[in-house]
């Protein structure tokens, strides 16, 4: 009867104890989410942006990898896209340039058309296929600003690091997924040549299936008449290329014009993309405290002495 009683006020100590070790792991769950947010408002270096950052952590590494996976399928859907174009110029457009237009104009599209499609092929292959330039790995007297904290290796000036690429680049402007390759030092005129020839590209098709893109959308506001159009088979198919010709090139011609417009206005300013963005905060940052600074020249004098 004794050891009885001495099991059951065993098994009830143990209870507790459990009891009390959930407890305590609770506790210090929260204690250290407390810590946490104490640390983000109470730390002189932080502002929304780093919150902001902080909260977005994991949605950056989700793009980082949904990135690094289907960069191949991005190159290969801008191959598809620029050749189906191409494809409908040949089939549809070209045929009625031909016939319609005179002797100077047939000469005209033909020179511009072929001369402008030369220039986006070649500089888009030589955007894939250049490296962007990577910090020299054997020199250990490389003048340096910094230690990249993922390379441990010594950062060049206006040099980042690449979360996608896994390593620093030269001049970086950003990881293109249409190119999959990072835009930076070597590699960075090619990128704004395809973006500037791929525009004026995608407006002259727009421009030059104008008139051909208005007859094929009322010939397919006919479709549903009754009794319906006596179209054939090949006329549909005809109207309804025109009209994928001319949305896909008037929404690259918009988007793409936007986006080579940016880095023009970059180029003129001597910065990149992600500098333009530091140069932003640090502008912010000093004019808060009352102190005028040229970025533009601090980041020119860099430039030279790398």
């Amino acid at each position: 009867m004794r050891n009885v009683r001495r099991l059951f006020l065993r098994c009830l100590r143990l209870g507790h104890r459990r009891k009390f070790t959930y407890l305590n792991l609770v506790t210090d769950y929260l204690r250290y989410g407390r810590l946490c947010l104490v640390s983000l408002t109470h730390n002189s270096f932080t502002n929304s942006d780093v919150v902001i950052e902080s909260l977005f952590e994991p949605v950056y590494w989700l793009v980082d990898h949904v990135t690094r996976w289907f960069g191949i399928v991005f190159v290969a859907l801008v191959i598809l896209l620029t050749s189906s174009i191409v494809l409908i110029v040949y089939i549809c457009v070209l045929p009625l340039i031909l016939q319609t237009y005179s002797t100077g104009w047939i000469c005209w599209h033909l020179t511009y058309g072929h001369w402008n499609l030369i220039l986006i092929v070649f500089h888009y292959y030589k955007a894939i296929t250049t490296p962007p330039g990577y910090p020299p790995q054997a020199q250990k007297n490389t003048p340096s600003v910094s230690v990249c904290r993922k390379c441990i290796a010594p950062k060049p000036a206006r040099t980042h690091h690449c979360s996608i690429c896994n390593r620093c680049i030269l001049k970086m402007d950003h990881h293109c997924p249409w190119l999959n390759n990072c835009v930076g030092h070597y590699n960075h005129r090619y990128f704004f040549s395809f973006c500037l020839f791929m525009t004026l590209g995608c407006i002259y098709c727009s421009i030059s299936s104008r008139v051909m893109f208005r007859e094929a959308y009322a010939a397919i506001e006919t479709y549903s008449q009754t009794p319906p159009p006596a179209f054939s088979f090949r006329e549909r198919v005809f109207h309804k290329c025109i009209i994928y010709l001319w949305v896909l090139c008037s929404s690259v011609a918009v988007a793409l014009g936007a986006l080579t417009l940016w880095h023009a206005m970059l180029i003129t300013r001597g910065e990149t993309s992600i500098e333009r963005h530091i140069n932003k905060k640090e502008r912010k940052r000093l004019q808060g405290k009352g102190k005028v600074s040229d970025l533009r020249a601090l980041l020119s004098i860099l430039g030279y002495l790398y």
